[in-house]
């Protein structure tokens, strides 16, 4: 079983939020994951955005479950 180690965002937009202030929307992307064989990255989406995608990917802790994305145990490889 594969671990989780980091997710994969990018920026695909912009929205204002209830005070009125601009912020970045992010998607993910995809995951780096923990394998028998090493590390790996798995994408999952190529970003599709106005303007095209600058190829510029952030790489964060992974979210709680809760939030919608999976943890260590959720990943099959």
């Amino acid at each position: 079983m594969a671990k989780l180690l980091k997710e994969i965002s990018v920026i695909t937009g912009k929205y204002t939020n209830a005070q009125g202030q601009e912020k970045n929307r992010y998607t993910r992307v995809g995951s780096i994951i923990e394998t028998k064989n090493g590390e790996m990255l798995k994408i999952d989406v190529m970003p599709l955005m106005d303007g095209g995608w600058n190829g510029w990917a952030y790489i964060n802790e992974p979210r709680e479950k809760e939030s919608g994305f999976p943890k260590d145990d959720d990943i099959n490889f």
